[in-house]
């Protein structure tokens, strides 16, 4: 199937290409004079624009319908126009091309293919399958009635339009069956032509999430369709005649069709569609309304002033003037309650959380339920930018998925997300700005209560900790000095005792004893200098000198001569002295850099080593209680272990000057 395939592609490809070449050969071989060949390109053109979009969408959805039947309805409104310019070359040059009246006849009413194809898009849009097994009928139906209306057309006796107008018809008065069945075959069409139409209602009140959107694009192409006989009628009014304005008009409500439907199909979520979609229906009613209020006026007014007068004009336009704003913002606020309700919904259900909170009948935390309410999204999620998280957690510090989400942002800074997997981002970007106050209350709220319970469990790991220090001390203490102490004790005893008889050897008893009290005395100090290590008498440097001078790996030593207080001290040495030791034992490193700085008001402790990173904390750890010396002087500790790039770990202790 794939060569076919490709084949027939290349084959809509060239005549695709071939029509706006040979139309274009023929304006420029042929002068129409430039109003005619203007129209004829910028029809030409527009088509072309069509169908490129149509074969945009079968590249980028593949499997879809709609792409495809839209390169053909472009290529059909091409094919309208390369007629066109060729029957104005042969009237402007008579025996210049050839123009068979037969030919003619079978190709007078190939506009309606350009409908069929419409038809089929709104018939297939936005999935590519019928709306249901009901609907398989119609495209083939309407594929068979266009060929009998083309085939049936070619004997009707009216004039051929413009500029063939003076060509006879080739096959005279059609007979009474053919005139019944062209009858019937027309209106049959127009009912499948509205049939389609209707489908698109059908979807819509079935359709959800992003289909749903789809439809509402198409929908704003439906409303300039429908503005544009208004805007006919109301410059028929005015002018007597259309002119430029409902050309352009007309041009615009062709080119939206195309559009809309590329935008649903590419990038759905591009714009609030709801918001659009109500702009667009607001200026629309607006529109409308002025111009049949500018009509009534004009006319009214030039009964008194004479038709044509410029007082007229400018009266009739300062009435506009004065009923615009009123009236804009009036049906802003109707046309909102009507067409966009999730954002009204939302904002609304902020609001009367706002004042609930201000009144104490409501928390903040109960955000994410109201906005759950309001826009019937069981799956909407609010997250939180917490600092010291991983990433975004809810109020009650459950982890929230950010994939897809909508930032909240406050002062051009993020502080949440809000993530849902049936509102579109396009009411959520909405709901985010409204909520942001809301948000960062919240977060605010959120952040102390993590820092309070992190204070609480800090202080019961400091009790815990205290209490396990205390046992150690005390075994330490019993198993090690005292009984020394006590063994020394009974020594002594004993040489008192036997001092005069000579029995016992005094003298080895007294070099015992010293003995046993030289290694009491260095138990003491071990014991005490886990407490406080004297060697923090000479200062920070020279205390961590001596522990890494027994270390195997280098370690670089960058601190100030400067005297830092003794709480200070005694917790960089603490954490320098952790770190390294770590670092020593699991990173794996070839070098280690201790760096002690001061600035402002703060001590910055910080232990680079360039090991093999991946580290993780855990509970109970040496690292955890460091996070636990650290606090409790008021300061911060945090580590950075990337895999395969080292780790740092820096404490930050507030200083008073």
């Amino acid at each position: 199937m794939r060569w076919p395939r490709r084949g027939l592609l290349g084959a809509f490809l060239l005549i695709v290409v071939a029509m706006p070449v040979g139309s274009v050969w023929l304006l420029l071989t042929h002068p129409l004079g430039p109003h005619t060949a203007r129209n004829y390109l910028a029809l030409g053109t527009i088509s072309a624009a069509i169908t490129m979009l149509g074969l945009l969408i079968a590249v980028r959805v593949r499997g879809n319908l709609v792409g495809p039947l839209l390169a053909w309805a472009g290529a059909c409104a091409m094919f309208l126009a390369a007629r066109d310019v060729y029957y104005a070359v042969a009237v402007a040059d008579p025996g210049g091309l050839p123009l068979d009246s037969r030919v003619v006849a079978a190709l007078d009413e190939s506009g309606w293919w350009l409908f069929v194809a419409v038809a089929l898009v709104l018939l297939h849009f936005p999935d590519g399958r019928l709306p249901g097994r009901r609907w398989r009928v119609v495209p083939a139906l309407l594929l068979v009635l266009c060929l009998a209306q083309q085939a049936l057309s070619a004997f009707a006796s009216a004039p051929f339009p413009a500029p063939l107008q003076d060509l006879p018809r080739p096959f005279g008065e059609p007979p009474l069956l053919v005139r019944v069945l062209s009858e019937a075959v027309f209106w049959s069409m127009l009912m499948l032509l509205l049939a389609c139409g209707v489908s698109l209602f059908i979807r819509f009140r079935r359709s959800t999430g992003r289909p749903r959107a789809q439809l509402k694009w198409l929908s704003l192409a439906g409303l300039a369709v429908v503005t544009f006989p208004f805007v006919c009628l109301t410059e028929i009014l005015v002018s007597g005649r259309t002119g430029l304005i409902s050309t352009v008009f007309g041009i615009a409500a062709l080119i939206a069709v195309p559009a809309s439907v590329a935008v649903a199909m590419l990038r759905h979520d591009l714009y609030d569609v709801d918001r659009v979609l109500a702009d667009t229906v607001t200026y629309a009613i607006v529109t409308v309304v002025l111009l049949g209020t500018y009509a009534v006026s004009a006319l009214t007014l030039g009964l008194f002033l004479g038709q044509g007068s410029a007082s007229a004009a400018a009266a009739a336009t300062a009435v506009c003037a004065l009923a615009l704003t009123p009236l804009r913002a009036r049906l802003q606020r109707v046309v909102d309650r009507r067409l966009y309700p999730p954002r009204r919904a939302a904002l609304l259900a902020i609001e009367d959380l706002q004042q609930r909170i201000h009144t104490e009948r409501a928390q903040p935390e109960e955000l994410e339920k109201a906005l759950r309410t309001a826009l019937r999204d069981p799956s909407l999620r609010v997250g939180l930018l917490i600092p010291g998280s991983s990433g975004f957690v809810d109020a009650a510090g459950t982890a929230v998925a950010a994939a897809g989400g909508v930032p909240v942002m406050l002062g051009g800074a993020q502080i949440g997300v809000l993530a849902s997997a049936e509102s579109g981002s396009a009411v959520l970007k909405a709901v985010a700005a409204g909520a942001a106050s809301l948000v960062e209350v919240t977060r605010l709220r959120a952040e102390l209560a993590l820092a309070l319970r992190e204070v609480e469990a800090s202080r019961t790991r400091l009790v815990q900790a205290g209490d396990a220090e205390r046992r150690r001390l005390e075994r330490d203490l019993h198993d090690g000095a005292q009984q020394r102490l006590v063994s020394l004790g009974m020594a002594m005893r004993l040489a008192q005792r036997h001092l005069d008889d000579g029995s016992v050897d005094v003298n080895g008893l007294l070099d015992q004893g010293v003995a046993e009290l030289a290694t009491a005395i260095a138990e003491l100090r071990q014991i005490a200098h886990g407490l406080r290590p004297t060697s923090l008498d000479d200062g920070l440097h020279a205390a961590l000198t001596a522990i890494t001078q027994s270390l195997p790996i280098p370690v670089q030593l960058h601190i100030p001569a400067e005297q830092l207080p003794e709480d200070l001290a005694t917790t960089a040495y603490f954490v320098a002295a952790e770190a390294v030791t770590n670092a020593a034992k699991y990173s794996q490193a070839t070098s280690i850099a201790v760096r002690v700085a001061r600035s402002g008001d703060d001590v910055r402790i910080s232990v680079e080593d360039d090991g093999c990173g991946g580290a993780v904390p855990r509970p109970g750890s040496g690292l955890s209680g460091l996070v636990d010396r650290v606090a409790a002087v008021g300061g911060s500790l945090s580590m950075r272990s990337p895999v395969g790039r080292g780790t740092t770990v820096e404490a930050v202790l507030p200083c008073e000057s």
